[in-house]
């Protein structure tokens, strides 16, 4: 893994970076807001564990973890600032208490493991559980669009569709490492299956919640923005391939996160990963030089 320090120009994608798909469009914008927390709660999971690891291989592999969600969640940040700000779509309401969140978690969690390690140590092993669920599902996503030309020929922003791709292929590149960290911690079968079911009914839920909250306060959007209109505007999209069917791919990538066999190294190719990675115009513009 890498730690490439891309960044991108927002000054001319259109905040309907989709064109004709308001409702793929903001499913993945909201997705950014996700992730800008998302990530940094990654970094927090692994750093807490990381004195409990004796592997200096997976030690290694952390360190590069931490830089590459770093980055990530910096650049959707530069998004929500750059792009939906200015274009009528404020998310500090949003992110701001996200973040507070955050850091009164990590002092909660510093606080648990001064006074019960024993607590600690199963709440941390449960978090890890839903990251590691999580990071199944953003590098099978990352792969998706790497593979995706539908939204090429429809016309989707470039700059856009890098910024997924070259994050989508570091997904794939780090998918492995939570997966590894939970299980050396000790997590078994049953908390990845418990964590694994909470993680994607939140996810889930939320995700829906938030496209609906930005498309009904999207000034672009004339007219009633209902449920029956935003739900046609989706399937009309996962028709199209221009996203996955939510449900199933929920359902079917589960199926696989959740075989007893299960590791991440048996789905997603990390050469497609490298490959993309030789080509990505943010990667080159950050002196990339491929493997």
């Amino acid at each position: 893994m890498k730690v490439r320090r891309v960044t991108f120009d927002w000054s001319r994608t259109p905040v309907h970076w989709i064109p004709d798909a308001p409702a793929a469009t903001h499913m993945v914008n909201f997705f950014q807001i996700l992730l800008t927390t998302g990530e940094k709660w990654f970094v927090q999971c692994v750093q807490e564990a990381t004195p409990y690891l004796d592997d200096p291989r997976l030690r290694a592999e952390i360190k590069d973890f931490i830089g590459q969600e770093t980055v990530h969640a910096r650049n959707h940040q530069g998004v929500l600032d750059q792009l939906l700000a200015q274009n009528g779509l404020p998310t500090d309401h949003i992110t701001g208490p996200a973040h507070a969140q955050l850091a009164e978690r990590a002092k909660k969690m510093a606080e648990l493991a001064r006074r019960s390690p024993r607590r600690f140590r199963r709440r941390l092993l449960f978090e890890l559980g839903a990251v590691s669920a999580i990071e199944h599902y953003t590098a099978v996503v990352g792969e998706w669009i790497i593979k995706n030309t539908v939204l090429d020929e429809c016309g989707a922003d470039p700059v856009m569709l890098d910024l997924f791709r070259w994050h989508g292929a570091e997904e794939v590149e780090h998918r492995s490492v939570v997966f590894d960290v939970f299980e050396q911690l000790g997590g078994k079968y049953p908390l990845r299956a418990v964590s694994w079911a909470i993680a994607v009914a939140l996810l889930s839920s939320t995700l829906a919640a938030g496209t609906v909250d930005l498309l009904r306060r999207d000034p672009a959007i004339k007219g009633p923005v209902t449920l029956p209109r935003i739900y046609r505007s989706y399937r009309k999209s996962v028709r199209r391939g221009q996203i996955p069917g939510m449900a199933m791919f929920f359902l079917k990538e589960g199926l696989i996160y959740l075989r007893p066999s299960h590791h991440p190294s048996q789905v997603c190719s990390t050469q497609l990963a490298v490959d993309y990675l030789k080509r990505s115009p943010a990667a080159q513009a950050a002196g990339y030089t491929p493997y």
